[in-house]
């Protein structure tokens, strides 16, 4: 797994991760507990929380649809965050990280590595053996 190390650009996008968080957090009822950036080729930030329900949406699926919907198809890097968690960083849930795989699997993802460093590793990398549409002839 390629690790990559994190620029100025990428510790503003934590911090617009958090900024986007802190705007929107729904203390007490919890429907709004992640922030999330990201950066498209383009040079385009776009920003997100998560949508907590039933059927819940975690904050990398918003901003990744948001990103989409606005005309967005590249994108560099991403990152989920929290103030409470370690360098306010969250890793990407299962699912998040599959979507990211089928989206943009190319795409940067900022986390805590196992000795609680930031850095940054591809998407393809943090799912191993990830599924992928079978196309039959």
């Amino acid at each position: 797994m390629e690790r990559y190390q994190l620029d100025d650009g990428d510790r503003k996008l934590i911090d617009m991760a958090l900024a986007v968080l802190e705007k929107n957090f729904d203390d007490g009822v919890y429907n709004h507990t992640v922030g999330c950036a990201v950066l498209c080729k383009s040079g385009k930030v776009f920003c997100g929380v998560n949508c907590d329900g039933i059927h819940g949406a975690c904050a990398e699926y918003v901003t990744i649809g948001s990103a989409i919907s606005a005309g967005e198809r590249e994108f560099d890097t991403i990152v989920a965050a929290h103030d409470k968690h370690l360098n306010g960083v969250i890793p990407p849930c299962g699912n998040c990280r599959q979507m990211l795989y089928e989206y943009c699997p190319d795409i940067k993802v900022i986390v805590n590595d196992e000795n609680g460093k930031l850095i940054k590793v591809a998407a393809r990398d943090l799912l191993p053996f990830a599924w992928q549409p079978v196309i039959c002839d």
